[in-house]
């Protein structure tokens, strides 16, 4: 009985070394799953005990919710629409200078927020500010410049999805769309955007959640003024900055589970793409 149980205690060690890279693997996943359980799970706790409904009568919140949902669905809709071609031209074209265009295109994925906002005001500030005044167009701490921000911020989000929906359709749908006598436009409009529209409808999901924790390139650009250009991050920033961390705290929960119900349309949408 006792050769059994060491035999069956060398079997035992004999598998740990087998399958011990995966089981660290599992480990590691295990400890960062619990970590970001517990950030989220204390926030959303911590924040429970004052009432959403008190939130909602709040002037100040019902301001900046209407102000950022305005915001973020114009600058989501640019997004699209100037996504969308520059996608389609990266997806299907090859062309001198393709890498270094692309690159350029997603600096601001890699670029902290604040030097995307920076570059903005110098544009919209000294170089162009002067002549855009004399038509009637104030960018610089306004609506304009708000969604300009979020436009810049979260563009890459829809250009990257989009060339990865468009490169993903066989190139012989197209093809055979041609042979019937269909033209570029039609095919593009009959076959390509019916083919890649859940890989589109998840770009858009992605950059609404973008444009809608937006704050940095929006404060360098926009200000943060109370009932002006208040979006909702910006109002947890002023907010924490006099004191009233429980509305703060309150507005972030808002922002967190939104954030959660467009990441999981995003992975449901990305998911029945790949299928």
């Amino acid at each position: 009985m006792d050769l059994k149980l060491n035999f069956n205690w060398f079997d035992g060690l004999q598998w740990l070394r087998g399958y011990w890279l995966h089981i660290f693997f599992w480990l590691i996943f295990g400890v960062v799953i619990a970590f970001f359980s517990l950030v989220f799970i204390g926030l959303v706790l911590y924040g429970a005990q004052d009432s959403y409904w008190a939130l909602f009568q709040n002037p100040e919140f019902r301001f900046a919710l209407e102000f950022t949902l305005k915001t973020t669905f114009i600058a989501t809709a640019l997004a699209a629409g100037t996504a969308l071609p520059c996608g389609y031209i990266l997806a299907r074209h090859s062309f001198p200078g393709k890498v270094v265009l692309d690159t350029l295109l997603d600096l601001p994925l890699i670029l902290p927020p604040l030097v995307s906002g920076m570059a903005l005001l110098i544009l919209f500030g000294p170089i162009l500010g002067r002549d855009l005044a004399k038509i009637g167009l104030n960018i610089v701490f306004s609506a304009g410049g708000v969604i300009i921000a979020q436009w810049f911020v979260a563009f890459p989000f829809a250009v990257r999805t989009f060339k990865e929906a468009f490169a993903a359709i066989d190139l012989r749908y197209e093809k055979i769309a041609r042979t019937l006598g269909c033209s570029p436009a039609e095919v593009f409009k009959r076959v390509t955007l019916p083919m890649a529209r859940r890989g589109i409808g998840a770009g858009i999901a992605m950059t609404w959640a973008r444009t809608l924790g937006e704050f940095g390139a929006t404060a360098m650009l926009a200000g943060v003024t109370r009932m002006k250009t208040e979006t909702l991050s910006a109002a947890i920033f002023l907010n924490m900055s006099i004191g009233e961390i429980r509305f703060a705290l309150t507005i972030a929960i808002v922002l967190f589970l939104t954030a959660m119900l467009v990441l999981t349309v995003f992975k449901i949408l990305t998911r029945q793409e790949q299928r």
